[in-house]
């Protein structure tokens, strides 16, 4: 048990506190809709069927989607674009461990190497296409959950016009939700770019050793 939480100490930790926060988001989301029910008039509504509403919904997914895009498309630009000095970016002129080409005579290749083909090309892409896939479905869901919460509340205040899940889409409320997350993210991944030229952080794989000069680029 010792060596299992050495060896996965990160991603347990980061797993335990999305769990908490997650919890602690819906707890209190459930708390927030309600009051808002009881402005209307209207019964509170039981926690499990609060996990299933728009407003839960929408929460939840509106933020997860801004992530898996920002994820996606850093894993992409990080292949191909540089920044000089930052522990963010591959070598400006070494050619890197990740560029070399597949073998399948590596010890340990995982499968797809050694299967060749579309299999390997596929694998080549994996990372990127699993962010982006995530993306879109999490981007699915907010809007479902978004549609669903604006009518609830046009119902709330009386309106009897309901919107498609299709019109939702180009209503300036739901591409409000989406690029104020969006644009948060981006700003998140150009600081930790741009402040590993300049600061340290010892022992962090993401900084550079604490004695680099500021132009070494990479780790």
């Amino acid at each position: 048990m010792k060596r299992f939480l050495h060896e996965n100490g990160l991603s347990l930790v980061l797993s335990l506190i999305t769990v908490l926060t997650l919890v602690g988001q819906i707890l209190v989301g459930w708390h927030t809709f309600n009051e808002e029910l009881a402005d209307y008039g209207r019964a509170p509504l039981t926690l499990m069927v609060y996990v299933s509403s728009g407003h839960c919904i929408e929460a939840i997914f509106e933020n997860w989607e801004s992530e898996f895009l920002q994820m996606g498309l850093y894993v992409l630009l990080t292949a191909s674009l540089f920044q000089k000095g930052s522990s963010e970016s591959k070598s400006l002129d070494e050619p890197e461990a990740v560029d070399r080409e597949p073998s399948a005579a590596r010890p340990g290749a995982p499968w797809p190497v050694r299967q060749g083909g579309w299999v390997l090309t596929l694998y080549k892409n994996s990372l990127s296409l699993a962010f982006l896939l995530l993306f879109v479905i999490s981007f699915f869901l907010h809007a479902l959950g978004g549609v669903e919460q604006y009518n609830t509340e046009q119902s709330l205040a009386g309106q009897p016009e309901r919107l498609t899940l299709w019109a939702f889409l180009g209503t300036s409320e739901f591409w409000f939700q989406s690029l104020q997350n969006w644009q948060s993210e981006f700003l998140s991944v150009l600081s930790i770019v741009v402040l590993s030229i300049f600061l340290r952080q010892k022992g962090s794989p993401e900084s550079k050793p604490v004695d680099a000069p500021n132009a070494e680029t990479g780790k």
